[in-house]
């Protein structure tokens, strides 16, 4: 069976990308035109542009995203990510079976990229390609024959809004940023960087977070922040969108665990996490009895079952120790936005 499903999608994904040279605009003399916020935020190095609204951020982020389809007359269920990498060049990956969490094993991807060329993204691998207009990606094979067709979806975590349970401690619903220490509220929404003045031990943690839109960045200097329980243990924040999933990726508890799958949605998605987090145990004499423990889902699905944090984060505000601590949030340079933040005691 996987030798058939190899097949397919080496037949699915063999049309050569076609190479175009942009033509560049003419450009006449006079007074400039008074400059658009877009326009001011691209003075900014490439690598260091961020965009947190769909508006500004360019035609690439229309391709940008998830794409599902049955190829073969329905013999192959196809899973495809787009990422857009600036000034429309796009890198991606496609999954036989499905997108990752829903439908992929886990086992098999298929590196691809591609640029736009007039109104057309061509996607091409070392084996194939697909082309994409209008929310629709057309695969064929290597006569011209289209093999099937991929539509743009837009997934939404289970958990968004989700409520806090009686005894919760609501950090943040939108309305003030009181109960953290440094907490910048900005349209309803908290930036990244700040400490809760609350200080807890075991609990159940729900928040939501707004990855900004970077395509020109590179890996860690892509859309980054993380939260870390007691503000000791980091579970990284990090576009990741396309990416293997790595501890130093979105999902990763920090120089400890790689997420079981990377389910980072592509930015300015809102997504969850929520985690159940429980505390190292020390005896009288401060020695450390029991390493702490968590449980973590990403967009609901569990990414870490009850895995053992044996240490603190080495950037950590807070060393392990018995004392209960605080939600550190962190500001790692990048725009990353909050909402709806709750703790509930264990």
């Amino acid at each position: 069976m996987r030798n058939l499903t190899t097949l397919l999608v080496a037949v699915i994904l063999c049309v050569p990308a076609i190479a175009q040279e942009k033509k560049q605009g003419d450009t006449k003399p006079g007074k400039p035109a008074p400059q658009t916020k877009t326009q001011q935020k691209k003075k900014a190095p490439k690598h260091k542009r961020a965009f947190l609204t769909p508006k500004e951020a360019g035609p690439d982020f229309e391709i940008q995203g998830e794409y599902v389809g049955m190829m073969h007359d329905g013999q192959l269920k196809l899973g495809l990510q787009v990422i857009a990498m600036g000034d429309g060049q796009f890198e991606g990956v496609a999954y036989p079976g499905g997108l990752p969490g829903a439908g992929w094993d886990g086992e098999q991807r298929v590196k691809v990229s591609g640029k736009t060329e007039g109104d057309v993204t061509v996607i091409t691998g070392d084996m194939g390609s697909a082309h994409i207009k209008g929310g629709i990606a057309l695969a064929y094979n290597d006569q011209g024959e289209p093999l099937g067709e991929l539509k743009k979806i837009v997934r939404q975590s289970p958990t968004l809004g989700l409520k806090p349970p009686a005894g919760a401690n609501v950090l943040f619903d939108g309305k003030s940023a009181d109960k953290f220490k440094n907490g910048k509220l900005i349209n309803g929404m908290l930036q990244q960087g700040m400490t809760s003045k609350d200080k807890f031990g075991s609990f159940k943690l729900h928040m939501e977070f707004m990855l900004s839109y970077m395509p020109y960045a590179r890996g860690q200097g892509r859309s980054n922040s993380g939260v870390y329980m007691q503000g000791r243990y980091e579970c990284q924040i990090l576009d990741s969108f396309g990416l293997t999933g790595e501890h130093n990726e979105c999902g990763g508890i920090y120089k400890i665990a790689k997420p079981k799958v990377n389910m980072c949605l592509p930015p300015l998605s809102w997504q969850t996490y929520d985690v159940e987090f429980h505390a190292a145990e020390f005896d009288a004499e401060g020695k450390k009895t029991k390493s702490a423990r968590m449980t973590v889902k990403h967009n609901g699905v569990v990414i870490h079952d009850n895995v053992e944090a044996s240490h603190a984060t080495t950037a950590s505000p807070k060393k392990e120790g018995p004392e209960k601590g605080p939600i550190y949030i962190q500001n790692h340079g990048n725009p990353v936005r909050f909402r709806n933040i709750w703790v509930a005691p264990i």
